[in-house]
């Protein structure tokens, strides 16, 4: 049981690392877009995906924490 623990919190950590990696690596391209872009539209539009990307890398940050608390309540 420890060994199967062991690896879904290690698997958990490269999921949220590498989702963290490539939420900010958005996170840069979208800020750029935001001020570059010369249409109000397109102004918008980026505004909307920085904020998807705000709320899902922190829903991502959630179900790592939810996962750990799963994983600690079996052997409880």
């Amino acid at each position: 049981m420890d060994q199967l623990k062991h690896l879904i919190e290690v698997w958990t950590s490269y999921a949220q690392g590498l989702t963290g990696s490539i939420g900010a690596l958005a996170f840069v391209c979208a800020f750029i877009w935001k001020m570059v872009a010369i249409e109000p539209r397109s102004v918008m539009e980026a505004k909307r995906w920085i904020g998807r990307i705000v709320f899902g890398t922190f829903g991502v940050e959630m179900a790592g924490l939810l996962v750990r608390v799963l994983v600690d309540s079996v052997n409880h």
